[in-house]
């Protein structure tokens, strides 16, 4: 049997992917929590798509920052 290896960065980009998606809005704490996963290096690509996700629907409007 294959395991799958998730990264943690991964799982929780995706976290916060659905938490931002289900209430489109944005806390400090989501923001932060993405800020370390950026700052920890590279992005492979389903976690650059995620990424480019929040960015536009950021851009849209679809999705608020709040305190």
């Amino acid at each position: 049997m294959k395991s799958l290896n998730i990264s943690p960065a991964k799982s929780l980009l995706e976290e916060v992917f659905s938490k931002v998606m289900s209430s489109s809005v944005i806390t400090n704490d989501e923001r932060q929590k993405i800020r370390r996963v950026l700052l920890t290096g590279y992005l492979d690509d389903d976690e650059y798509a995620i990424m480019e996700k929040l960015v536009d629907r950021v851009s849209r409007g679809l999705v608020k920052f709040v305190e």
